[in-house]
């Protein structure tokens, strides 16, 4: 598969994080796209998707009345589970780990680089500026560091203590592979999704209700969670653990410092536990 796709993605990514000109993201992301359709990486089909987010996100930068406002936010999470789930068709992702061990007591690891997933963080970045607040980057730092340091302190003991993952350094040949993905991809779309839309949407309609930020909080923690059902419950509660620390670090250091709470914890297992898990006998 041709590198020149993912370069672009990337840079797209890196244009949210760093606050880059609305502009310049758009445009690699179409070039980024465009020639993901023009290698054949991606089929007919996902213009489906990609055209209704493009046409939903633009009007509603028109403001529409409540009730097109309310359409264009159902069809862009009916569009959200489908590509959180990758069930959307015509998306051919790109397989970096296929079936590997990464060390001899770890189930096998597949991963993915996906075209689909990271639209979800685009669209509400793109559309929803307030999704991304502007935090000061001492905030940002200090925010990020103490919610990492205490999240990771904790979903690793726990993991630990169950014997899900045990002391294991290593650095993959394409770990940076992993980090780029991890960081830029996954931490991007989920924490747009669940910190931004669901824990800052909650809290933006009823900001005048007393204790309506910490119920967002949880919501979205809590939603974090039940997407991981699929690799069982203590997952989800190590998940919905993980969702409150990044709920913590967004409230008070914006998307970047969930982000990099996110990515942290799945840094240090990574390097230093198993990864992704234990194997079951």
């Amino acid at each position: 598969m041709h590198a020149l796709p993912w370069v672009a993605i990337f840079l797209a990514a890196v244009s949210v994080v760093v606050r880059g000109p609305r502009l310049s993201t758009l445009g690699l992301l179409a070039l980024g796209y465009g020639l993901a359709f023009g290698f054949g990486v991606l089929q007919p089909l996902a213009a489906i998707p990609i055209t209704l987010l493009a046409g939903t996100g633009l009007l509603l930068q028109r403001d529409p009345p409540p009730a097109a406002r309310l359409l264009c936010n159902l069809v862009f999470v009916a569009l959200a589970i489908g590509l959180f789930q990758h069930w959307l068709p015509g998306f051919h992702n790109l397989q970096v780990f296929h079936a590997e061990r990464l060390t001899p007591d770890a189930a096998p690891f597949t991963m993915y680089l996906n075209f689909d997933k990271p639209l979800i963080g685009f669209w509400l970045v793109l559309t929803y500026p307030w999704i991304q607040p502007e935090k000061d980057w001492r905030a940002l730092a200090v925010s990020a560091v103490a919610a990492c340091a205490a999240t990771s302190l904790i979903c690793l003991s726990i993991a630990f203590v169950a014997g899900s993952i045990a002391w294991a350094p290593k650095w993959p040949h394409l770990g940076w592979l992993w980090a780029l993905n991890n960081l830029l991809l996954v931490a991007f779309a989920e924490e747009a999704f669940f910190r931004g839309y669901v824990q800052g949407g909650i809290a933006r309609l009823a900001v005048d209700r007393p204790h309506a930020q910490w119920v967002a909080l949880v919501v979205g923690a809590v939603l974090f969670g039940a997407l991981h059902f699929q690799g069982g419950a203590l997952l989800v509660v190590l998940a919905t653990v993980a969702g409150l620390g990044s709920g913590l670090a967004y409230r008070a250091g914006g998307l970047q410092a969930a982000m990099l709470t996110h990515f942290g914890l799945n840094l240090i297992q990574f390097g230093l536990f198993t990864y992704p898990f234990i194997a079951r006998v």
